[in-house]
């Protein structure tokens, strides 16, 4: 079996290979998380003449939450490097850069499952689904190598729709070796909810709206957080070990403190440590 860890470092951001795609092609709306309103296509203001942020230390302080909490995959500098050979959007032609701008979010959605695939393979219990998921990593990657042209008219929605069947079935299997009563708790509203030492292990938090919510000292072990929205959650002394399909722009959003036990796949946010 390929090495996973060595595979899933392609699939993390790398801004210094990357022409600050993330910052020109992506809309945003003065909010809570973003200080103006931006369309896609326009560069931000803060991004500088080498497509570095000239802000980044002061994301937070600055109003701009919602850069901080957001990651590609990997997306911008395979988009930058390999899509497009380096070629600098500042440099192109318009046409360029609007494909540019057109292509990244598709590869942003494949470099995601390209996410969920290598750690779903990294699951002993989801061995009888390896195979499978093998071929769709496979069939995933090479749609990510196609050209712009492709890409751009690529039904990423089928794609995924077809992944998801694989992941949902790795959920079952993964989950399956929990002890205890499982709870099911997909797509619920959970914005706000008082969950403090609530038993989770095991359960299904797939796309749940957890914003706000109260998961301190919860049991969360286990547990399947694909698409769950924790905005806000408060993780202060939770335990997360061996949760799965959970990302760093979820963690990055979410509050937690020393004591919260998260799994090996992401790392503790630096602004937890400045949290009161």
């Amino acid at each position: 079996m390929p090495d996973q860890t060595a595979d899933r470092l392609d699939l993390r951001g790398d801004c210094a290979r990357c022409f600050g795609l993330c910052c020109v092609a992506l809309p945003f709306a003065a909010s809570a998380d973003f200080a103006l309103d931006k369309p896609a296509g326009k560069p931000c203001p803060n991004l500088q003449g080498d497509h570095r942020c000239g802000i980044h230390p002061q994301l937070r302080q600055q109003g701009f939450t919602g850069c901080t909490v957001y990651d590609c995959f990997g997306a911008g500098q395979k988009v930058s490097q390999v899509t497009f050979g380096g070629q600098d959007w500042r440099r192109g032609s318009a046409e360029h850069a609007r494909r540019m701008v057109e292509v990244f979010p598709v590869v942003r959605q494949l470099h995601e499952l390209l996410w969920y695939l290598a750690e779903a393979l990294t699951l002993p219990a989801a061995r009888p689904v390896h195979a499978e998921l093998r071929r769709a990593r496979e069939k995933t990657e090479q749609l990510t190598l196609q050209s712009p042209e492709k890409l751009a008219a690529l039904d990423v929605g089928a794609h995924r729709q077809e992944v998801n069947v694989l992941l949902l079935r790795t959920s079952e299997l993964a989950r399956a070796g929990v002890r205890g009563k499982k709870k099911d708790r997909r797509g619920a509203d959970l914005i706000g909810a008082r969950l403090k030492g609530a038993d989770l292990r095991g359960a299904c938090l797939r796309g749940a709206y957890l914003i706000a919510a109260d998961l301190t000292g919860a049991d969360l072990r286990g547990a399947d957080f694909i698409g769950a929205d924790l905005r806000d959650a408060d993780l202060t002394d939770a335990d997360l070990t061996g949760a799965f399909f959970l990302t760093q722009p979820q963690v990055n959003g979410a509050r937690g403190s020393a004591g919260t036990r998260l799994p090996t796949s992401v790392t503790r946010p630096v602004h937890w440590t400045a949290q009161v």
